[in-house]
């Protein structure tokens, strides 16, 4: 069997970020297809109980204890520095010698590395591979260029923004160099890349997908609350979350309070900001906070909330609520990289007007509700499966191994 190294900035486990579903799922997948080694940073101390579940389905396994660096001062260590800050904040030689010692000796078809903050350990302990492939849960590029644009900042912070962009863009041209294969979650990544740095037949568009055995809607039936409810079910701490529910609450929520007075959106996440729980003392607001199962919640919500304008990387919440025949109102950037259609399997929309006439529009008409559900539900069974879409990178990456006679 094929030999394949996994190296992972963290720990997937528990599935508590949309990035780590991506990662957690994919791995698994890969492993039916090819013999993987993993390499993670650990920075958690409950990582280590997770070990046996990794151990289950590859080959060999190592958890690297590490913490991320202090962040460099600006003006006597920052600016100086070639490498882009945010870059650096996961560096550590201990690590680059634990990867050196578990990677000795072995013969690796495939190195596969999750996101550009690794890019400095595998060209320091691969600096020849053949096939170095990096699957990039975000594009830090594209959404750290969103954030400037989007959210309202100060000027010092403005200026470090633009100084590590810069950075940025220099070791972008130099992975889209070395590297044989770029995985990006959606076509505006790539689209984002190829504008800036021109067209690569090495950028492979691969959609996030949901565990359609886990988001059952035979096991978890509807069973909606007596009131319109919506639900949005995300990290509250991560901006273009908070930015998305800025926007929503701001503009969309008091629209939507004005045709329907019982109407509540319901709140599941972790970590929510000063801001979000300003947000949760608003009329028709009910704030749940971190939960343990979001499965009930999908559950009960006349439809789910999708209100992003910040784009690039996971958009797992739609695949998941879909699975469970829950219908989205989404953003057309929130809902990219999925072959979902408008008016078929869900509402889009990227005004305030538009937005809050689509919730009014589902929460008034239960048939479409339930006709976008079932049509969502198909497509995502058909196409998002953790199962075929790590299929078709096992296929995508057994393209780039060369043959050998």
């Amino acid at each position: 069997m094929k030999r394949v190294l996994i190296f992972l900035p963290y720990v997937p486990y528990p599935l508590r970020r949309g990035t780590f579903q991506r990662v957690y799922h994919l791995t698994k997948e890969l492993a039916r297809h090819f013999q993987v080694d993993l390499f993670c940073l650990s920075s958690e101390t409950e990582d280590v109980d997770h070990l046996p579940r990794f151990q289950e389905f590859c080959h060999r396994v190592k958890f690297q204890p590490f913490q991320n660096v202090e962040w460099a001062p600006f003006f006597t260590d920052r600016l100086w520095n070639p490498l882009p800050v945010t870059v650096r904040h996961w560096w550590s030689d201990e690590a680059l010698a634990s990867l050196r010692d578990f990677t000795a000796g072995q013969d690796y078809e495939i190195v596969s590395f999750c996101d550009l903050v690794l890019w400095p350990y595998v060209k320091e302990v691969f600096p020849d591979h053949p096939v170095r492939v990096m699957d990039r849960s975000r594009v830090d590029w594209l959404y750290q260029t969103e954030v400037l644009q989007t959210v309202d900042q100060g000027f010092f912070t403005k200026l470090k923004s633009r100084e590590n962009l810069a950075k940025i863009a220099r070791l972008e041209k130099e992975v889209r160099r070395e590297l044989e294969l770029m995985v990006v979650c959606g076509p505006d990544d790539k689209t984002f890349l190829e504008n800036k740095l021109g067209a690569s037949e090495n950028i492979f568009v691969l959609a996030n997908g949901a565990d359609v055995e886990f988001f059952d809607a035979v096991q978890w039936p509807a069973a909606p609350t007596s009131h319109p409810s919506a639900l949005f079910c995300g990290a509250l701490d991560y901006a273009p979350n908070v930015d998305g529910l800025g926007w929503y609450f701001d503009k969309i929520h008091p629209l939507v309070m004005e045709r329907l007075p019982d109407f509540k959106v319901l709140l599941v996440g972790k970590n929510p900001t000063a801001e979000i729980k300003r947000y949760a003392t608003l009329a028709g607001v009910e704030f749940i906070g971190e939960v343990p199962d979001v499965r009930p919640y999908y559950q009960k919500a006349w439809m789910q909330l999708v209100p992003l304008r910040i784009g690039g990387g996971t958009r797992l919440k739609i695949a998941e609520g879909l699975a469970m025949a829950n219908p989205v109102v989404s953003t057309t950037l929130g809902a990219q990289g999925l072959e979902l259609r408008q008016e078929r399997e869900l509402l889009l929309a990227d005004t305030p007007e538009e937005f809050a006439s689509a919730i009014a529009r589902y929460a008034l008409d239960e048939d479409l509700r339930k006709i976008h559900g079932s049509a969502g539900h198909d497509a995502i069974h058909s196409l998002y499966t953790w199962r075929a879409l790590g299929t078709r990178l096992a296929d995508r990456l057994n393209q780039l191994i060369p043959h050998k006679p």
